[in-house]
């Protein structure tokens, strides 16, 4: 299978432009829509998500992620074999936490199509090479090695997706021992289920890819802490 994740999000052409070319050079190849709305140029951020996100994608499939504020620059587009998956996308960080957090068994810089759109590299060079390991076929490249990003911190305190329910997503692993932070000013307790929480109460849990949560019962954190993309957090404990 080929699984995508972009911050191209659905009511524009990309994502079926990307879908049609997978398509045509991947017939019968199923192809999954698993996250459009990573957030916008935020390589840091989303490579938090892709970790956390794909921890479930089955061995040997493909997966194609694309945040590429810098798309046509002089990044290498990659093919970076992890944990028995291939990760298909721009070498700008996005894998960062996938290499820190899987075993890499290789990485190969891929050759740019003749022709290929310098602004669209997600329809002209990644879903080409996608569609083609998911084939069996590697695609042309040379081997190299992955711009690393060792400032990073490996667990992020800072608010990194918010979804419509209004529930905040942070780049912090669930942790037994975290029991209280601080966000939008306020003091939050963890709790391990939505229905521990009052109607309106904001509270932090661990969700369901193992990330540390934002929420409130039937309403939205995110409006009532006054919460954005990248507000920082404090660890109380």
């Amino acid at each position: 299978m080929i699984v995508l994740l972009t911050d191209f999000g659905t009511t524009d052409p990309y994502v079926g432009q990307v879908r049609l070319r997978l398509s045509q050079d991947a017939p019968g190849v199923p192809i999954i829509d698993l996250f459009h709305d990573l957030p916008s140029f935020a390589v840091q951020a989303s490579s938090y998500l892709v970790s956390a996100y794909c921890r479930d994608v089955p061995r040997g499939a493909v997966i194609m992620a694309i945040v590429d504020p810098g798309v046509g620059g002089a990044r290498n587009a990659i093919a970076l074999r992890a944990g028995a998956r291939t990760y298909v996308g721009p070498d700008n960080g996005l894998f960062e936490m996938v290499a820190r957090r899987e075993n890499v068994e290789g990485c190969d810089a891929l050759t740019v199509p003749h022709g290929a759109a310098r602004t669209f590299h997600g329809r002209d060079v990644f879903a080409p090479a996608a569609a083609a390991l998911a084939c069996g076929v590697r695609p042309s490249g040379r081997a190299v090695s992955l711009t690393r990003f060792p400032d990073w911190d490996d667990d992020w305190a800072r608010v990194i997706f918010i979804d419509h329910y209004g529930n905040a997503v942070t780049g912090l692993r669930a942790r037994p021992q975290l029991r209280t932070i601080i966000a939008g000013g306020r003091r939050l307790r963890r709790r391990d289920i939505f229905a521990e929480g009052a109607p309106g109460e904001p509270f932090f849990y661990e969700n369901a890819n193992g990330l540390i949560e934002i929420a409130a019962r039937e309403a939205s954190a995110a409006a009532i802490l006054g919460l954005n993309l990248a507000d920082p957090l404090l660890v109380a404990d």
